[in-house]
């Protein structure tokens, strides 16, 4: 593995908030997303920030001796939710280009903690942050550094882009081989988890020795990479290149379908911006042009330009949740437009289906499913309490009533 981030090497005496680890007994629906059982009496006992115990109530051990015993009538408990495509420094209301041009540091900090916030009251425990200038570094830091009590954070520091390409103006921009494994090296030695590259806009970016340096550089320093990639051409050639994961998708042959699916490159769909923009008493808040809601309805209405996804996802291809908070209209805090657009869609089974894809799923992707995104004993205690039932209503997952993180009570 790569040498650690400077900051990692930095003293901590003392974090500014204690979290203090639970012991606790929770009665309530059970949702166990890596099998996609439901246990309806069901309970979960959590203790030093670990799971010990869970199943159905008819197994409890009477002598049980948990220090708190929560009974929770309507109640449903799950394991956090993870959004795999975000940007916290963006707020989802000014200007992309604006905020990342024009927003001094402290601004995109504040605006970090705030949507950090709003995704733990949303129910979601870990935000893979793609990317805005060095914003997402810094709020890593005031995360593990107990400096902000916030979600768990997987991040790609400054996404990669060829000079000039797309979205340059909040990227690392680079040209030629040498230029991009100084990218990557400069992201991993910042404490990136992952990198992201924008291999396309309307055209293909990087050349091949350029795509082939930044794919190798990144698997070569123990990183996985995934690619901003929203058509056949820019898809087919990543996965030729060696991608991990594809952030977006869109129209796809069905023989880049098969190469995709042979090869088990998940996607991370992305619907909340067209979903969110269509609605035109929320759109006109946030000053979307009349031409533009009147587009996007189009799309929402007759939902051709997603039929690959949908062949992928029958295809075998694993399909990720991911909201791209922070764009225009999309606040951080917005979880179930996205699940029930995924649902109508059919890129997922079942309510059910899109949890997992924002738990279990998730958390393989980010290459965390031996700790996190299923209940199941000796994993972290990343917990989320909802009334209702989400499994038979996606409604509800709009009621989170509590937030665990590694056993921590946040919300």
């Amino acid at each position: 593995m790569p040498e650690a981030a400077p900051w990692k090497f930095r003293k901590i005496i003392k974090p500014l908030f204690d979290l203090q680890k639970e012991n606790i007994l929770f009665k309530c629906r059970v949702i166990e997303t890596k099998s996609l059982k439901v246990i309806e009496n069901g309970f979960v006992e959590i203790d030093n920030g670990k799971i010990i115990k869970a199943g159905s109530q008819s197994d409890l051990d009477s002598s049980a001796n948990s220090k708190k015993v929560l009974e929770l009538k309507d109640h449903t408990i799950l394991p956090g939710l993870m959004n795999s495509h975000a940007h916290l420094a963006w707020d989802g209301t000014h200007d992309l280009a604006q905020q990342s041009l024009d927003d001094p540091s402290e601004i995109s900090a504040y605006k970090s903690c705030a949507n950090m916030l709003k995704s733990l009251r949303a129910g979601v425990t870990l935000v893979r942050d793609l990317g805005m200038n060095k914003s997402n570094i810094f709020a890593k830091q005031a995360i593990e550094q107990g400096i902000y009590p916030g979600p768990r954070l997987k991040i790609c520091g400054e996404a990669i882009v060829q000079t000039a390409g797309h979205t340059y103006w909040c990227c690392r921009e680079a040209s030629g081989a040498d230029e991009m494994r100084r990218a990557v090296r400069e992201q991993v030695g910042s404490g990136a988890d992952l990198i992201k590259i924008m291999a396309c806009h309307d055209t293909l970016e990087f050349t091949d020795e350029e795509l082939e340096a930044v794919i190798d550089e990144t698997h070569r320093n123990g990183l996985y990479i995934t690619a901003h990639a929203t058509f056949d051409a820019a898809i087919n050639r990543v996965t030729d290149f060696g991608i991990d994961c594809i952030e977006h998708g869109g129209p796809m042959t069905d023989a880049t379908i098969e190469k995709v699916a042979k090869k088990n490159i998940p996607i991370c769909t992305t619907f909340s911006p067209v979903v969110m923009q269509s609605k035109e008493e929320i759109a006109r808040q946030y000053n979307i042009p009349e031409w533009k809601i009147k587009e996007r309805q189009k799309i929402v209405k007759d939902k051709s330009r997603f039929d690959s996804l949908v062949k992928a996802s029958k295809a075998g291809i694993d399909i990720i949740f991911g909201t791209d908070a922070g764009s225009p209209v999309v606040p951080h805090d917005a979880i179930v437009p996205e699940m029930k657009f995924m649902i109508d869609l059919g890129v997922v089974k079942d309510n059910l289906d899109a949890i997992q894809s924002a738990t279990y799923r998730a958390a393989k992707v980010n290459k965390i499913e031996d700790k996190l995104g299923s209940i199941e004993i000796g994993k972290d205690a990343d917990l989320i309490i909802v009334q209702g039932k989400p499994d038979e209503n996606i409604d509800d997952l709009s009621n989170v009533k509590q937030v665990y993180i590694h056993g921590s009570r946040l919300i």
